[in-house]
C-alpha cells in the first residue's frame, strides 16, 4: 500500500466478529496490526491455526458489556491501544457501532447501520434524495403481495428486510409464484428467528419486503468514502446461472476499464452517485459495498453497506490487481488515505464459486481435472471431508464449497466457459 506514517507498536485495529479464514488472511498479511473480537463458536469450528496470545478475544459479539470488560482486561494485560475499528460481517456491524461509540473511535453510527441493513428504510431514504432504486412495499399477507404485483406486472422480488446475498430471496411474476414464495419466505424467516443476520427491524409487524424486479445485468462495487468524494476501488459483474435458485451468485467478473463499451456510466458519475447514496444513509467514512442493476445505462441501486464485499471477492481482487481489500479497510479504519497506488488496470479474471449439487455429507472434492488447466489460476476450498450439506432454501451457506480464480479464453461467453470448468470438479458425497 506504500509508505505510511509510523505507528506505535502496540496500536491495533479492533476487528469485530469476523470469520476464521479472514482472521488468518489478516494476521498473515498484517501481522501485529489487529486485535480480533471473535465469537467462541467461530474459533471452535475453525480449521485455521489459533491466533497468538494477545491477538484475539473470544466473546459473544452482541454482549456489549462483556465485550467492554474483556477489552479493558486485554488493554491492562497487553498495553494495547485501539486506533481503529472495522467489521466485515453484516450481523456484527451494530455491535461494532456501539463499541466504537463507547471507545470513541470513528465508525458509522447505529442509525447509519440500521439504514443500510434495512432494505426498506434504505430505499425510502434514496427515493427522498432522488437516488435511482426499485419501488418497494412492506408486506405481511399474500393479498398485499398480489396487490403490489398488480402495480409492477413485470415482476417482483420478495425478500427479508435484513439479510445477505440470495437467502430467502424469490422472484415472482405470477400469482401462483407469489403464493409459493410467501409460504417459503414465511417458513424460512420463522426458522431463522434467532439469527442476528435476520434481526427484525423497527418497522413493526411486517414480515418481508416486496420489491420491484429490475431487468438488467447486476454489478457489485467497493468504494471508499472520503470527506467530499467516493473513490471506486473495484467494479465486478455478477454471474448468475439459470439452473440455480434466484439471486444465487455463481461468481464475479472484473469489469473492463473501458466501462463495457459505453454501456455503463463512467466512474465519475458512479462515484458521485455512490457518495450521495451513502450520505443519504448516514455513512461518512470507510470502505463500502454497493450492488446495482444497469437499466438503460442508469445504475439502479439495490443495497449498500459499510463494509467491503466478502465471499470470494477479496481473493479475486488480490489475484487480478494485487489489491488487499481487507488490509485497505484496516487502513481506512485508522484514517490512512487511499493513494490509488495500484500499478495498473485489473486483469480480466473471474471468481467462480464451487457449489454442491445435492444434500449429503462431503466425502471429498477432486480438482485434478482443472488444476492443470492454464485458465485456472487458483482453487480455494473451504470445507474438509465430513462437512454436512443442506441445499437451499433450507440452507444457503453449507452448499458453497469454495471458488476458482479463472482467466477465461473468451470475453463474450465467459460464463459458459467457467460453468463447464466447474462441472469438471468431481464432488463425492455420502
Amino acid at each position: 500500500m506504500g509508505a505510511k506514517q509510523s505507528k506505535p507498536e502496540n496500536n491495533r485495529v479492533l476487528v469485530v466478529g469476523t470469520t476464521s479464514d479472514y482472521i488468518e488472511w489478516i494476521r498473515t498479511v498484517r501481522p501485529g496490526q489487529v486485535l480480533f473480537l471473535t465469537a467462541p463458536k467461530v474459533r471452535e469450528n475453525a480449521t485455521e491455526p489459533r491466533p497468538e496470545n494477545g491477538e484475539e478475544i473470544l466473546c459473544p459479539i452482541n454482549e456489549i458489556d462483556a465485550a467492554m470488560q474483556a477489552l479493558d482486561r486485554h488493554k491492562k494485560t497487553f498495553g494495547t491501544v485501539l486506533s481503529g475499528i472495522a467489521c466485515f460481517d453484516c450481523e456484527s456491524m451494530e455491535a461494532a457501532s456501539i463499541l466504537a461509540k463507547k471507545i470513541n473511535l470513528p465508525y458509522p453510527d447505529i442509525e447509519a447501520i440500521k439504514n443500510s441493513r434495512d432494505k426498506f428504510i434504505s430505499k425510502q431514504l434514496w427515493e427522498k434524495n432522488q437516488i435511482p432504486c426499485p419501488r418497494t412495499f412492506p408486506v405481511n399477507t399474500e393479498t398485499e403481495i398480489l396487490n403490489f404485483l398488480d402495480q409492477v406486472p413485470a415482476g417482483i422480488v420478495l425478500k427479508p428486510f435484513c439479510g445477505s446475498g440470495s437467502e430467502l430471496v424469490f422472484k415472482c411474476t405470477t400469482r401462483k409464484e407469489c403464493n409459493t414464495a410467501f409460504k417459503a419466505a414465511s417458513e424460512g424467516l420463522a426458522e431463522r428467528s434467532g439469527n442476528p443476520l435476520f434481526k427484525p427491524t423497527d418497522i413493526g409487524s411486517f414480515q418481508m419486503l416486496a420489491e420491484e424486479w429490475v431487468a438488467g445485468p447486476e454489478f457489485s462495487c467497493d468504494f471508499l468514502m472520503e470527506k467530499d468524494r467516493a473513490v471506486i476501488l473495484r467494479k465486478t459483474r455478477k454471474i448468475k446461472v439459470d439452473s440455480r435458485p434466484f439471486g444465487t451468485i455463481s461468481g464475479y467478473a472484473i469489469c473492463p476499464e473501458n466501462n463495457d463499451n459505453g454501456k455503463m456510466p463512467d466512474n465519475d458519475i458512479l462515484a458521485t452517485l455512490f457518495y450521495r447514496a451513502a450520505r443519504a444513509l448516514g455513512i461518512k467514512t470507510g470502505v463500502c459495498m454497493v450492488d446495482f442493476i444497469l437499466r438503460n445505462r442508469e445504475a439502479v441501486l439495490i443495497e449498500m453497506t459499510p463494509r467491503p464485499g466478502g465471499d470470494c471477492l477479496p481473493f479475486l481482487l488480490k489475484e487480478a490487481g494485487n489489491i488487499d481489500i481487507l488490509g485497505l479497510t484496516l487502513d481506512a479504519a485508522q484514517g490512512f488515505a487511499w493513494k490509488n497506488e495500484k500499478k495498473g488496470p485489473y486483469r480480466s479474471l473471474v471468481a467462480f464459486r464451487i457449489h454442491a449439487r445435492k444434500n449429503g455429507v462431503l466425502k471429498r472434492i477432486k480438482t485434478d481435472a482443472v488444476e492443470n488447466d492454464s485458465r485456472v489460476k487458483k482453487i480455494h476450498l473451504i470445507h474438509p471431508p465430513g462437512h454436512k450439506i443442506t441445499m437451499p432454501p433450507q440452507d444457503y451457506d453449507s452448499w458453497l464449497l469454495g471458488h476458482m480464480i479463472i482467466e477465461p479464453h473468451r470475453h463474450k461467453f465467459f460464463e459458459t466457459e467457467c460453468l463447464l470448468l466447474a462441472k469438471r470438479i468431481d464432488i463425492e458425497m455420502d
